[in-house]
């Protein structure tokens, strides 16, 4: 058992660090070996989803490395491994040979790894280190064409927006171990009322900013300068859902404090409403897929401050499978047709019918539409809400209606016919562009992109079985989470219909919406000016404090300093002045006194026997002499 769970989380980390570090030499067999792996993984994934696997190693006193798989853990395991593989055997053809496949994939295989120990840890140094790494990857996965200074600052964006947050980890460690009560995240709960809120503020600190959730959310609209299949992972079954997942984990601890759940469902559905509106107003695919999964994560974030396990789980995988079959259709129309603009995408749909049908599943499946799977998550998770406070169950109900929209327009535009005169396409921003020209008649996928488009749009639709009785009651047990309210037919078919009926009325209403999109409002377009708010917030101030300081340095520091060293200067001087006389001097006479003293020395030493005789006799009765007056 125990190898089993070290395993499934060594495996990846291992190959990826061997990849990454192989250079360009390992390029040639890199896609071939990662997609392997990632295989392999899922295998191990799915046995010890069954075998509940658990182990605790030693670390630091009072804080073991604990890892474990249970039911919540188990489902997510096999979700981020299969996910993974999907995204790995679509990069096979998407990352070209001319491209660093070693390092890409060799990183690609490190993230994988690290969300892993993430959703398998259940101690606090465990879940720190696999959420340190999952951070670090990221940054070097966005950063991946690194000689574009664009890239980089959205990578460095990223990744100090998301350290910032994860500070409340450490803040919630250092709680854990101050109340005495040992760092196994189950036990947070039971820490003493004074650490209790420290550590629930740096948890759910952590948990948004990963998670890209409000005020956080705008790092996860510059995350889109990496590769597609980077936005495909990151955004659907690893990075951005980690945060929500850790929520998920310790409800028991929001619950104790009395108002971190509250503030969490507040804060979930403000942000899947409001970053939906994000979405509508975006002109950019990649940038509206960005803005849904905030919102989309907003759910599951809704369904940890109200109770729902269940519900945030299925959300949780729901989504995992529609948005990474979004991003890798974006990302094939973004590497074939050269650009991610909506209006330059109309058509693509139907110049790759298959790419078209998948990314058409995957948008009904965000958009709500039943039968598919996020119509079942998002009503299983307000029916927990309803049940809490009908204002959070109408505000999530109002988001589910805005996710209808962005989603039916980014599928209107793929499936409008292009215009028959339009402007030649300019590049994307976001990626190399491909060297092969779209050709107007449909185009065949090749088998390495049609395999996970078939798999994940098979997911999306075949996780709606869980709104049937036995189903929902079985996954319930499975996440130990029997008890929790399913939702009623009524609730079923009202979400249903709203999303049906807002689905329609986008469709028919979408080219006047694209007439007058200029007029949405400008915040709306800009993230709601999220990032501008943080730089003159935090940014602004700490560059303030620092040019402060070093006019500190500069001015007081460094010239005290210099006065100081000139004085030392100047002293040593006067007192060299001063002393080299008399100190010279001194030895002068001593010199002349010891000269004087040789020559006196000298006389008696005149080489004859006789007066050295008479020396003698002279110096033995001054000794008699002084014998006997001693005496």
């Amino acid at each position: 058992m125990t190898v089993l769970l070290w395993a499934l989380v060594a495996v990846p980390l291992t190959a990826g660090a061997l990849l990454a570090g192989a250079g360009r030499r390992g390029d040639r067999f890199a896609p071939v070996a990662a997609t392997a792996v990632a295989a392999v993984d899922t295998v191990l994934a799915v046995v010890a989803a069954f075998r509940h696997p658990h182990t605790a190693v030693p670390f630091l006193e009072g804080a073991p490395f604990g890892l474990a798989v249970d039911g919540l853990s188990g489902l997510l395991v096999v979700t981020v491994a299969a996910v993974t593989t999907a995204v790995l055997l679509f990069a096979v053809g998407d990352i070209g040979p001319d491209e660093a496949r070693s390092r890409f994939f060799g990183l690609m295989l490190l993230f994988s790894g690290a969300m892993l120990v993430t959703v398998t840890a259940t101690t606090l140094p465990a879940l720190l280190m696999g959420w340190e790494v999952m951070g670090a990857t990221s940054w070097a996965l966005i950063g991946y064409w690194w000689r574009e200074p664009v890239r980089m600052r959205a990578a460095y964006t990223a990744l100090i927006t998301t350290r910032a947050a994860d500070l409340g980890l450490y803040l919630a460690f250092g709680a854990a171990v101050a109340a005495g009560g040992g760092t196994a995240l189950d036990g947070l709960a039971d820490a003493p009322s004074r650490w209790l809120h420290v550590a629930a503020g740096g948890v759910i600190a952590a948990a948004l900013g990963k998670s890209a959730q409000l005020p956080f959310s705008f790092w996860l609209s510059k995350a889109m300068q990496g590769p597609s299949p980077v936005s495909a992972l990151l955004h659907s079954a690893t990075m951005v859902v980690a945060g929500a997942y850790l929520l998920i984990r310790v409800q028991p601890l929001l619950g104790a404090t009395g108002w971190a759940d509250d503030a969490v469902a507040w804060t979930g559905v403000a942000t899947a409403v409001l970053l939906g509106l994000v979405a509508v107003a975006q002109t950019e695919l990649k940038q509206l897929l960005a803005a849904s999964s905030c919102a989309q994560i907003g759910f599951m974030v809704l369904a940890a401050g109200v109770g729902s396990t269940t519900g945030g789980t299925l959300q949780l995988i729901a989504h995992a499978a529609a948005k990474s079959l979004a991003f890798l259709a974006a990302g094939l129309w973004l590497t074939t047709l050269g650009t991610q603009n909506l209006a330059r995408l109309r058509g693509a749909a139907r110049r790759q019918y298959a790419a078209g049908a998948a990314f058409t599943v995957a948008a009904l499946s965000l958009a709500g539409v039943p039968p598919l799977s996020l119509w079942v998550a998002k009503d299983t998770v307000l029916t927990a809400a309803l049940e809490k406070e009908p204002a959070l169950y109408a505000a999530g109900l109002a988001a589910a209606v805005v996710s209808a929209v962005y989603a039916v327009k980014a599928l209107w535009y793929v499936w409008q016919p292009a215009p028959r005169e339009s402007a030649p396409r300019e590049p994307a921003p976001q990626e190399p562009v491909s060297q092969e020209s779209a050709s107007q008649e449909s185009v065949r996928l090749p088998l390495a992109v049609a395999v996970p488009f078939t798999v994940l749009a098979v997911a999306c639709a075949a996780l709606s079985a869980v709104a049937l009785r036995p189903v929902h009651a079985a996954f319930a047990r499975t996440l130990d989470a029997v008890g929790e309210p399913a939702a009623a037919g009524w609730e079923y078919a009202l979400s249903g219909a709203l999303a049906v009926a807002t689905s329609g009325a986008v469709w028919v209403w979408a080219d006047r919406h694209r007439r007058a999109r200029a007029a949405s409002p400008a915040v709306l377009r800009d993230w709601l000016g999220l990032e501008a708010a943080a730089h003159a917030v935090v940014v602004a101030p700490v560059r303030g404090m620092a040019a402060l300081a070093a006019r500190f340095d500069d001015r007081v520091l460094d010239r005290g300093t210099e006065v100081l060293a000139r004085g030392t200067a100047r002293l040593a001087d006067a007192v060299n002045r001063s002393l080299e006389t008399t100190i010279d001097g001194s030895v002068g006479g001593i010199a002349a006194a010891c000269r004087a003293l040789g020559r006196l020395a000298r006389r008696p030493q005149t080489g004859q026997l006789h007066q050295y005789l008479a020396q003698a006799v002279a110096a033995f009765a001054l000794l008699a002499v002084v014998f006997v007056l001693v005496r």
